[in-house]
């Protein structure tokens, strides 16, 4: 199952709700409502009721679980309570709109107008929606050394360790971080090392911490008077510093781009022949389709513009039939933008026809495009754009050793790449690009600075409900986000709050 990324807690306000009462205003309280499948509702909270008003602006904070992975549609209901049953059917219906939680978070304010039902405004009525992340995002940084320590190993030099405690409430000691051990060493100097706050002492600076280790040696007390200990433990750096989030970056105004490069090559077989990977059944879709939709419908509320890049490779392209590893799906390489996931749908159908399927399978040239957006983008040195490239596949790769350069190179700019397997091919290379068994080297032995691929395929997902695709493969795009700008030390654009505690 996918993991909460965090929680967030929505403000509501609304102005021009409709009036309900007879000689007095409505009394309107918010419910928010969120989609369970099977067009059924679950309600997942609700505000108090505020007494004749018509500008409500509600104090208690609505609380949902965030989940960038999924596409999560929420109902916001606005009624007017004149009883004091907590049954909503017999009260007066005000208004609501529908939306997604990542509409809602990757606006800074998120304004609409109320609809009695769908098409239907209700009045001039307005609703509006912020969202603000639940955490405590400090962390407190320590860099300790020792001096002087005793021998404690009968041959060699000690071999010393700290161990951070923090007090419960009940006055019980709980461990909250152990260092690592420095081998042979009496003047250790142990790794800087952050802590969560909240881990760490509770959030209160006040309470007590005790450090685990011995400096006072008791035997040796004893014996000697003129002993006073076995070393001296020294904090070189005590900073607080705060830790950034996948939600502070997207409410910070980072835009995440998406682009979709689909394999033509011959392997996927005859378009037209109903044993082709390209054939579109009669009920409109195939994999590639279904991987399209699953994945664009998540990140397309992350793009303000909802226009994305869109990419063919491996196929013969008119007018002169040359194999092309990078054209564009609308046939416009000076403006390759689809409007919104449906357009790349509808470029991908029409493409179709128009090219033949031909070989090989080659990525370096697609990775390398996104690249240049993404470096271009880094050059600006803040946290304004991230990109998503999804590659659909049937087989296996051809250039893999230009591949494995290409992601190696990606991994130190601004992106994430996706990787989804359609049809029935041994997809050992994709494994191997995915670097899940340890961290993917190019051809000359360099490293990837960052994991930035994530591979499946489409076959493990054929009896699973749509969604269960893109929650696999979106599930690493917030950490991986995080990664590259912790790397590069760049906040967010917009700055969060700091809340007093």
């Amino acid at each position: 199952m996918a993991q909460c990324v965090t929680r967030v807690e929505l403000s509501v306000s609304c102005e021009n709700l409709l009036d309900k009462d007879v000689g007095s205003k409505s009394d309107p309280l918010c419910v928010l409502l969120q989609d369970v499948g099977g067009d059924r509702w679950a309600e997942l909270d609700r505000t108090e009721r505020i007494k004749n008003c018509q500008k409500p602006e509600f104090s208690k904070k609505l609380v949902v679980d965030y989940y960038f992975e999924k596409v999560q549609k929420l109902k916001f209901g606005v009624y007017d309570i004149d009883n004091k049953s907590f049954d909503l059917n017999d009260d007066d219906y005000l208004g609501g709109i529908e939306c997604t939680l990542g509409q809602v978070v990757s606006s800074s304010v998120f304004t609409r107008p109320l609809e009695l039902k769908r098409g239907k405004p209700a009045g001039k009525g307005t609703i509006t929606i912020s969202a603000e992340e639940i955490k405590d995002a400090r962390t407190v940084s320590l860099e300790v050394e020792a001096r002087n320590l005793d021998k404690k190993d009968f041959l060699g030099k000690s071999d010393p360790f700290l161990e951070f405690y923090k007090q419960s409430d009940v006055g019980t000691w709980q461990l909250v971080y152990r260092s690592e051990v420095i081998k042979n060493n009496l003047n250790p100097c142990w790794r800087k090392f952050s802590v969560p706050l909240q881990t760490f002492c509770g959030g209160d600076f006040n309470k007590p911490i005790k450090v685990e280790f011995e400096c006072i040696h008791p035997e040796k007390k004893q014996k000697k008077k003129s002993y006073k200990n076995s070393g001296i433990i020294r904090i070189k750096s005590c900073k607080i510093e705060r830790d950034y989030s996948f939600l502070d970056y997207v409410m910070g105004g980072c835009q995440i781009n998406f682009t979709v490069g689909i394999d033509f090559t011959g392997s996927n077989g005859d378009p037209k022949s109903p044993d082709s990977l390209h054939y579109i059944s009669p009920d409109g879709i195939n994999e590639y389709l279904i991987a399209i939709w699953s994945v664009g419908s998540v990140v397309q509320d992350y793009d303000t513009d909802k226009l994305f890049p869109a990419f063919g490779f491996g196929a013969q392209v008119p007018p002169n039939w040359q194999v092309s590893h990078e054209f564009a799906l609308n046939f416009n390489p000076s403006n390759p933008y689809c409007q919104g996931i449906q357009g790349i749908v509808d470029a991908y159908r029409q493409i179709l026809p128009q090219v033949r399927l031909y070989g090989p399978t080659n990525f370096s040239p697609i990775i390398n495009h996104v690249a240049r957006f993404a470096a271009h983008s880094a050059q600006q040195g803040n946290a304004s754009q991230y990109f998503i490239l999804l590659i659909i596949t049937d087989g296996e790769i051809t250039d893999l050793d230009q591949t494995r350069q290409a992601i190696v190179n990606a991994s130190k700019l601004p992106m994430s790449i996706i990787i989804v397997g359609v049809g029935e091919a041994d997809f050992k290379a994709m494994e191997f690009l995915d670097g899940d068994n340890g961290v993917l080297k190019s051809l000359t032995g360099e490293p990837a600075a960052r994991d930035i691929v994530q591979f499946v395929p489409f076959r493990q997902f054929k009896n699973a409900p749509r969604e269960a695709l893109s929650q696999m493969v979106l599930a690493e795009v917030p950490k991986q986000l995080v990664s590259y700008y912790k790397l590069q030390g760049w906040p967010p654009v917009k700055l969060p709050e700091v809340k007093k505690m």
